[in-house]
């Protein structure tokens, strides 16, 4: 007797179209969520949950990521069992327009300046 394949994993996400600027901010405003976004927009590419550098356990880092994939800023998608994390980017930016860029160039900027 074979057994039945278990369904693909899968995340939700919102239509970039449906995502409302305060709920972006909202996200972007915590300082880890912002190091998460700014480690994505330095990746050479995808990253797992388990690669970002963060300082908070991995219960805390799985509620960043959620906020951050509901406010769309995020898209998560599984390989095998591992979650992997991109960032929407473009998606972003053409429903508002230099609003990602320049929150990731800040924070950047912010980190190397508190690291001098």
């Amino acid at each position: 007797m074979t057994r039945p394949r278990a369904a693909a994993r899968t995340v939700a996400h919102p239509d970039a179209s449906e995502v409302a600027l305060q709920q972006v901010l909202e996200a972007l405003g915590d300082p880890v969520r912002r190091m998460l976004v700014s480690q994505l927009a330095r990746s050479d590419g995808d990253m797992s949950c388990g690669t970002f550098e963060a300082p908070v356990s991995a219960s805390t880092l799985t509620h960043h990521f959620n906020v951050l994939r509901e406010a769309g800023v995020i898209r998560q998608y599984y390989v095998g069992t591992t979650k992997m994390n991109t960032l929407r980017a473009d998606e972003m930016e053409g429903r508002f327009p230099g609003l990602l860029s320049s929150v990731v160039a800040a924070s950047v900027a912010e980190g190397e300046a508190g690291a001098a």
